[in-house]
């Protein structure tokens, strides 16, 4: 099924932020580039922001990318104004084998996602909890699916 829907909701897992900033180019790069073209909206809640605010600041990490720790908080910003930040009201614990990414099905779900786009797809094989309406998905998938 492919949409036409330039404003199709999803959650973007920090594997693919720092899969684009890594990789020279690649569907990571193309799902970021595609939500700062607006042709997705990205949604953000506290705790996925608490992840991509630790995240960026990791120099290890980081070490074979050619942006400095001040061009990835810039970038990270222009990501930031773009989200539409979610409030979760209810939690959906447990669902996920491993409890730090449950918060990722949460904003989904109260967010209306239609996709959450992980590099860790098997992070989110066969969780308690089915939710048909938010389809886990990698980068390169979603590229071709939208």
């Amino acid at each position: 099924m492919r949409y036409h829907n330039s404003m199709k909701k999803i959650v973007l897992d920090t594997s693919v932020f720092v899969s684009a900033l890594l990789g020279p180019k690649g569907a990571s790069r193309a799902v970021l580039r595609g939500c700062l073209e607006k042709k997705y909206t990205p949604l953000m809640g506290n705790a996925l922001f608490q992840e991509y605010e630790d995240l960026v600041k990791r120099e290890q990490l980081f070490r074979n990318c050619p942006l400095s720790l001040h061009e990835r908080n810039t970038l990270l910003d222009a990501i930031l104004s773009i989200c539409q930040w979610v409030t979760i009201y209810y939690g959906w614990r447990p669902t996920l084998r491993d409890e730090a990414d449950n918060h990722l099905i949460e904003l989904g779900i109260a967010g209306g996602a239609s996709f959450l786009i992980t590099k860790n797809i098997k992070d989110f094989k066969n969780p308690e909890l089915q939710f048909p309406q938010l389809k886990v998905i990698d980068p390169v998938s979603f590229i071709k699916e939208v």
